[in-house]
């Protein structure tokens, strides 16, 4: 499997990204020292791009996917393509409060602690659906992993399309999120307009 091991804030520092989006705290004191040359518009749709594969943990080949299914999805195809990477199991688990990171939360998937509906899924790319019910496994719940992580995570806000009970490590999924309830840094329009070169 392809791993990403590029430095969390070295990238950032290169995307121009805050990485309080990624659920880390840290910041660098480091400063970018590129040349003042004026980006090509290309170079600002590959950079759209790489800002939101980087925020959501996904390679080249699943993000083409999803923009594909997204354009073949009625209504507008960047607002289709940032709903379906929220609506990914690994980021229901971040957004829930779950996980400090979307990182931990797909190795929190992978380890097989959560279940869709009561059945467990190991999935990170998962699609969830409205009204399917997210949980950590009642086996898993005790673990002192899930006590430091609500410690952390206690005080951030799950957004409007989430229903969550962090004491009972569960949550629901209320409805397919829209643009405006994603608080996300990307501009998806420039995306849209790379892929459809």
């Amino acid at each position: 499997m392809a791993v990403n091991r590029v430095p969390i804030l070295k990238r950032c520092r290169s995307l121009g990204l805050d990485p309080v989006y990624l659920g880390i705290d840290k910041k660098s004191t480091r400063q970018l020292r590129r040349a003042n040359k004026k980006m090509s518009e290309y170079g600002l749709q590959l950079r759209e791009k790489q800002k939101a594969k980087f925020i959501y943990g996904i390679l080249e080949k699943p993000f083409r996917n999803y923009y594909k299914k997204a354009d073949r999805m009625s209504g507008q195809t960047g607002d289709n393509l940032m709903a379906m990477l929220e609506q990914r199991l690994d980021n229901v688990i971040f957004r829930m409060g779950f996980a400090r990171t979307r990182r931990e939360a797909r190795q929190i998937v992978d380890h097989k602690h959560v279940t869709v509906n009561g059945k467990q899924v190991n999935i990170p790319l998962y699609l969830t659906q409205p009204g399917d019910v997210v949980a950590i496994k009642e086996s898993k719940k005790e673990f002192k992993r899930y006590k430091d992580i609500l410690e952390v995570t206690g005080g951030r806000i799950s957004p409007k399309w989430i229903e969550v009970n962090q004491e009972a490590l569960q949550g629901i999924v209320k409805e397919v999120p829209t643009r405006d309830v994603i608080d996300v840094p990307v501009n998806e329009m420039l995306i849209v307009e790379l892929y459809s070169k």
